[in-house]
């Protein structure tokens, strides 16, 4: 269990809702949520419950079926009206984990060429670890809910048996709390 890190659905509700604390604090006040798909969409959806914001959801590929990253982050599914959706708006853009950055920065790089005001960048997870691309410079807010080790993080929309994964998630909390871990 050393190599993966379980994240359970209550676990994930509490990150969110510190985290829109955390953004409301910080005086970004976005008006629409860009969901990257599919590993932000529950992510966003939760952040609604906190912000009351439209979602708006996008498809970047970066994986092939088996778990192998392609050369580079390609759009799946994308904005109806994109310009008219972000022209001029603040715009929060969430995923699940920030790995490899390449997705993150694809997806603002394409966000950025509709001009909307400013982007934010929130993610559950951040690892600790070189990252493949970088932000461009006009984001200048990024929210990571937990900075943790490159690990293969077991989150539990793509559990098979929640039970299982559940129970995964409090022996790893239980090992944690033991070696003194976060």
């Amino acid at each position: 269990m050393d190599d993966k890190y379980y994240v359970g659905y209550n676990s994930i509700h509490k990150l969110v809702k510190s985290l829109a604390h955390r953004l409301m604090a910080s005086g970004f006040d976005p008006d629409v949520i860009v969901a990257i798909g599919s590993g932000g969409f529950i992510p966003a959806r939760i952040m609604k419950t906190f912000i009351n914001r439209p979602i708006l959801a996008v498809g970047i590929s970066y994986y092939n079926l088996d778990q192998k990253h392609t050369t580079h982050p390609q759009k799946i599914q994308w904005i109806d009206q994109t310009e008219k959706q972000l022209k001029g708006k603040k715009v929060l853009l969430i995923d699940e984990v920030d790995d490899t950055r390449a997705t993150l920065s694809y997806c603002v790089r394409e966000l950025l060429t509709n001009d909307p005001k400013e982007i934010a960048v929130l993610v559950l997870h951040n690892k600790k670890k070189a990252k493949d691309a970088e932000f461009p410079k006009e984001i200048t807010r990024y929210f990571a809910g937990i900075e943790i080790d490159d690990l293969w993080i077991k989150y539990p929309w793509d559990a098979d048996d929640i039970t299982d994964h559940d129970r995964n998630e409090q022996l790893m909390l239980t090992e944690y709390a033991k070696a003194g871990k976060e």
